[in-house]
């Protein structure tokens, strides 16, 4: 698998130095940028292939930052951020990131992150090299162009809600998508019952999707943000 060239968006040098040399050590290569202006033009000029974004920037907050790389790109985005409270990190990810690391952290849990990261760039490549109307994630199998779904070769009896959650889960594998995002999706708006309403929804797909709830392997609960749909190797 070939590196990917990866931006470093940081305006503290010794948060950034940590990062670039970890990325010098494993043979990553990189750009860095120590502000949101500079973060935007190297985003756009030089197309990386994934984004390590602070948000506390000394021009602009790194949120703005994320809103405008996706006006243009989908290109993954790892938040790194000192901003710890759930708020903060769902303003984050509704804006468009991919996923959020908390200051402190380690560089073993980064290095994690990226791995995790690269193996969705990966998967969704040869997904449009194949261009197939088909999903293949470990014994789960949806079938786009004929709106159903199995599970281990056999068919999943879904409700038109619960197959829309799958199909939406399904097409940002690997992404934590807000309880936001997801609601406005399903039902076009965020509210507070819709919010309720998708944990019953969800909770209903997971007993027909998961063969053993205790221990889900397709769908992951991030408590108080949203949900994400795990790769199965």
């Amino acid at each position: 698998m070939n590196k990917p060239l990866i931006l470093v968006v940081e305006d503290d040098p010794p948060i950034r130095n940590l990062i670039t040399t970890t990325l010098k050590t494993n043979d990553y290569r990189y750009l860095i940028a120590a502000n949101g202006e500079t973060a935007i033009l190297e985003a756009s000029s030089h197309n990386p292939d994934i984004v390590l974004l602070d948000l506390g920037l000394p021009d602009i907050d790194g949120v703005q930052v994320i809103r405008t790389i996706r006006s243009w790109s989908n290109l993954p985005i790892i938040v790194i951020s000192a901003r710890s409270e759930d708020n903060d990190k769902i303003e984050a990810l509704d804006a468009g990131a991919d996923d959020y690391l908390t200051k402190p952290f380690s560089v073993e849990e980064l290095l994690a992150r990226l791995r995790v990261t690269q193996r969705r760039l990966s998967f969704m490549s040869a997904e449009m090299r194949s261009a197939s109307s088909k999903f293949v994630n470990g014994k789960l199998q949806i079938d786009y162009t004929g709106r159903c779904a199995c599970l281990d070769n056999q068919e999943l009896h879904l409700t038109p809600i619960e197959y829309k959650l799958l199909c939406l889960l399904s097409k940002n594998v690997g992404k934590v998508l807000t309880h936001t995002f997801i609601t406005q999706n399903i039902w076009g708006r965020s509210w507070d019952n819709d919010v309720a309403s998708l944990r019953v929804f969800m909770a209903t797909l997971r007993k027909k999707l998961e063969p053993e709830p205790e221990s889900p392997q397709y769908i992951q609960t991030h408590i108080g943000i949203g949900y994400r749909m795990m790769k199965v190797e």
